[in-house]
């Protein structure tokens, strides 16, 4: 028998009461199944994008094994079969199997296949390995039994701790930050959120730049570099030296890029404020249906897919009350417990939208296992970015996968949500009515007569006022409404 036969029997013998250890067969729990999930085209749109995602696949078999190479940490990530790992002290441990088949959601969405999750319960992670020695030693031999090559942490890793489980395992070990800044990377778009992933990106890596051998410590003169000879050559600056100033030139040009995107979106918000347009922001967990939930009431067309932070770019749209009111309402990207800080601060331009919103939409995935989880994570975010006290819509998604008793449980959690299905259309008219509720109302009561060669002024009244009552007469049409005082001021400066 041979070793690695003999590495197999131990690891099948101990399966069964290897409390610890757990399965991924099929998708990971934390996405539906596609036929639950499935598209609807009367709100979806074509989704062009989805298709062209769709159609870009990584190839299998490509091994991620470390090699002796220099620039190790620069190669791309290329997740294929991945074995799990985690660490819990407090709370149960149906919380840790959430983590961890949240992770195994992340893994499938960079692209990797998931073979199985190992979890240990102790009172702090291992300083050195991040696991103790013995599960350390069993998680090499799982590795090496099921021909994983990469080792996904359900943490952020210190370098040192991911450099000695890579000595220990004998193969590639990332942590959830880095899986998600993959999923970030492949995913953005627009000139902005690249720039926003690619800094994101840089300030993880900046702590963690390492050499082999002496290659990181090698220098060269001043000038000798540069081919100037004698007496020009002097102590210079090591190799990694080198790097890190790069690192942080190139970080500090993208923050001045993401700076200069700033007056593209203020504008855009100061021509909104100028006709006093109220403003709804979508905010919630990843996959939670935010996306699709846009589509339905605005019919944005928006890209939908079954994955996790399947779309980063904002995408703001103009909606109307059922009085006939205009309102935007903007889709903004989602978020995941331990949302690396990196990006919280990358992409706080982007959060911007729900920080000037009038009322934030906050979309939770009903059919989720841990729901009070994500309310928990999405708040929390949500006060980062100072919009804790503005007022909350809070809408359990996916009703039509919810049941009764299911019900009974959120409604304990959040006595004044709402049940809606952006895929049935259930619950759909009364979020409108609740959204209509809580936009800012205008006050401003007028009688007005307008010409009726003036038409602009009114459909002017009907996109900006809430008209009451509409008659005619020999002057011209003559409106009851209610507006706000610039709105008011607005329309009767245009019948002088």
């Amino acid at each position: 028998m041979t070793d690695d036969d003999r590495i197999l029997d131990r690891v099948l013998a101990t399966d069964g009461t290897r409390a610890a250890v757990r399965r991924f067969d099929g998708r990971a729990a934390a996405l539906q199944d596609d036929d639950l999930a499935g598209l609807t085209p009367d709100t979806d749109g074509e989704q062009f994008d989805r298709e062209e995602r769709a159609a870009l696949r990584r190839v299998a078999g490509l091994s991620t094994e470390l090699e002796d190479v220099t620039e190790v940490e620069y190669r791309q990530l290329r997740l294929e079969n991945v074995v799990l790992i985690g660490v819990y002290s407090g709370g149960s441990l149906e919380e840790a199997e959430n983590s961890l088949r949240e992770l195994a959601a992340l893994a499938e969405t960079a692209g990797a296949v998931v073979l199985d999750g190992l979890l240990q319960r102790r009172p702090h992670p291992d300083p050195s390995t991040y696991l103790g020695r013995g599960k350390v030693e069993e998680l090499a031999g799982i590795v090496a039994a099921l021909g994983a090559d990469t080792v996904v942490a359900d943490t952020e890793l210190a370098p040192s701790q991911r450099r000695a489980l890579e000595d220990a395992v004998k193969v590639k070990v990332i942590d959830r930050t880095a899986v998600i800044l993959d999923i970030f990377s492949q995913h953005a778009k627009s000139r902005e959120g690249k720039a926003q992933v690619e800094l994101a990106q840089l300030e993880y890596l900046l702590p963690r730049l390492r050499g082999w051998g002496e290659s990181m410590s090698r220098q060269a003169g001043g000038q000798a570099a540069g081919g100037q000879g004698m007496g020009s050559r002097g102590p210079g600056e090591t190799k990694i030296e080198l790097d890190r100033r790069r690192i942080h030139s190139r970080m500090a040009k993208l923050r001045r890029q993401i700076k200069g995107f700033a007056p593209a979106r203020e504008a855009k918000r100061a021509n909104r404020d100028r006709y006093e347009v109220p403003a709804v922001a979508i905010a919630g967990y990843t996959n939670a249906g935010k996306s699709s939930l846009l589509n339905r009431l605005t019919r944005a067309g928006v890209l939908v897919e079954n994955a996790l932070f399947a779309t980063l770019d904002p995408t703001v749209r103009r909606a109307r009350t059922p009085d006939g009111r205009e309102f935007t309402i903007a889709d903004t990207v989602g978020f995941v417990r331990n949302l690396p800080h990196q990006l919280v601060e990358a992409f706080r331009s982007t959060l911007e939208e729900v920080a000037e919103a009038d009322v934030v939409l906050h979309v939770v995935d009903g059919a989720h296992p841990d729901p009070a989880a994500q309310l928990a994570t999405v708040r929390d975010v949500i006060g980062e970015v100072g919009a804790r006290d503005l007022p909350e819509i809070v809408v359990f998604n996916k009703a039509d996968l919810i049941d009764p008793d299911t019900r009974i449980v959120l409604r304990g959690l959040e006595p004044e949500a709402l049940f809606v299905s952006a895929r049935t259309g259930e619950g759909i008219e009364e979020l409108t009515r609740r959204m209509a509720d809580l936009l800012p109302q205008p006050d401003v009561a007028l009688d007005v007569v307008v010409p009726y060669d003036r038409g602009d002024l009114v459909a002017l009244a009907h996109r900006t006022t809430r008209v009451l009552e509409t008659g005619y007469d020999e002057g011209g049409t003559r409106l009851h409404l209610l507006a706000t005082r610039r709105a008011a001021d607005e329309l009767l400066h245009a019948l002088r």
